[in-house]
């Protein structure tokens, strides 16, 4: 009998149409179909992206002697091919873009002298990232801060100050436009994040280093440092942006799935937990189909030229949720998992019903609101308290304002 995962699985209280049940031992053999290389294929990629990319950086250095806008028009055309670069590189960490493991590693670390991410430790890395994602008691408490989440009640138990900590360092300024350069030009050139253990990842970092000393310092040396270093700049911060921008939103949205590790299924985990990033076709050419990522994630070794073929070929695949270019800003915001309503929600909806220290008055004192009205009630309260010491308690009490009285009551009741 095959295995089954329910509908309800599947899409979680996000959707709710009945979908079908998909059967496990059907999905692998659907999949296994299309986990086969094309050398072909993956070598024409290479050159279609390589050589319009080498173009353009070339373009780039000789307009950079007439003026720096040379840069911002070429950069962005040159970015997009990098984030391309690096959608093939991701692939050859998986061993899917060729069908040696060798031929990958070596492509891969050309890769890397692009897009300046070292590629042993990012495989890795990535690796664990596939172990765990969307699983709620295995999530990655390190530096995989763009797809793992935490839960609202975990948000809520946190003091004042570290939620407001939370959401500076998570709000879409800093997690989109300055991290991002920083991450691939500053953190990638240490082997943070890596126990010493990992001593072939270290010495992977260390070579990257290297390699990118060796190759980026001799073109300085021919061309000067500045419009060298201009160059990188040009094209490593939108694409750093893109490809992390790219990454988020396929991992965290409004209708992603979540589960404890008991209940925890890769197919469900898949179609559920992954999105089907819906692009327009240059798009989808320059993030080599990623988009189709809940078909990667359930058949990782899926080269990215079969992913649209291998959803195509099985209806399951179309349960995922569908995420558009538009919908993709939205989705920025939706960073807290609600394990009760079992939905991602905004930092917005998590403060409505949260006691947040009096700010809303549902805990600890009264409330922001009621705080103001005390404070503006204030010298009432003085005239008050004299006329009750004259005795003249019984005339005074009318005088008082509305809202005083209220706010007595409340602190009277909660001091009871």
């Amino acid at each position: 009998m095959l295995q089954t995962i329910s509908a309800a699985a599947l899409a979680g209280s996000a959707r709710e149409a009945p979908l079908p049940s998909v059967g496990l031992r059907e999905l692998r053999t659907v999949t296994q179909r299309f986990q086969t290389a094309v050398p072909r294929t993956a070598a024409w990629q290479l050159v279609t992206t390589f050589l319009p990319l080498l173009a353009l950086l070339a373009a780039m250095q000789a307009g950079l002697a007439l003026g720096w806008w040379w840069a911002l028009v070429l950069g962005l055309p040159a970015a997009g091919l990098t984030v391309r670069v690096f959608a093939l590189q991701h692939d050859c960490g998986h061993g899917s873009l060729f069908r040696t493991q060798r031929v990958n590693d070596l492509v891969g670390r050309i890769c890397s002298l692009f897009t300046f991410t070292p590629y042993g430790h990012w495989r890795r890395q990535h690796a664990g990232h596939h172990a765990v994602w969307n699983d709620l008691d295995r999530r990655d408490r390190g530096t995989d801060i763009y797809s793992t989440c935490e839960t609202v009640a975990e948000y809520r138990a946190m003091g004042r100050g570290r939620r407001r900590a939370y959401r500076i360092l998570r709000h879409p300024l800093l997690m989109l436009l300055v991290f991002p350069p920083l991450v691939f030009l500053v953190l990638y050139r240490v082997p943070y994040d890596a126990p010493v253990g990992w001593g072939r990842e270290h010495r992977s970092v260390h070579l990257t280093n290297l390699s990118l000393l060796a190759s980026y310092g001799g073109f300085s040396a021919l061309l000067g440092i500045w419009p060298v270093t201009a160059g990188v700049l040009a094209v490593m911060m939108p694409a750093s942006i893109a490809g992390v921008w790219l990454f988020s939103v396929q991992h965290r949205f409004d209708g992603v799935h979540w589960a404890r590790h008991a209940a925890w299924d890769r197919v469900a985990a898949s179609l559920a937990g992954s999105s089907y990033l819906r692009l327009p076709a240059v798009l989808r050419w320059l993030t080599a189909s990623l988009g189709f990522h809940h078909v990667h994630h359930l058949a990782p070794r899926i080269p990215n030229y079969l992913l649209e073929a291998c959803h195509d070929a099985h209806p399951a695949f179309d349960t995922a949720r569908v995420v558009t270019l538009r919908e993709t800003f939205s989705a920025l915001d939706h960073l807290l998992w609600d394990e009760e309503a079992g939905r991602m929600v905004t930092f917005k909806e998590a403060e409505e019903a949260l006691p947040n220290d009096g700010l809303d008055g549902l805990r600890g004192g009264p409330s922001l609101l009621n705080r103001s009205v005390a404070s503006s009630a204030a010298p009432h309260a003085g005239r008050f308290r004299r006329r009750l010491a004259l005795g003249e308690a019984r005339a005074a009490l009318p005088d008082a304002p509305t809202a005083l009285r209220q706010t007595c009551v409340t602190d009277g009741n909660s001091a009871t």
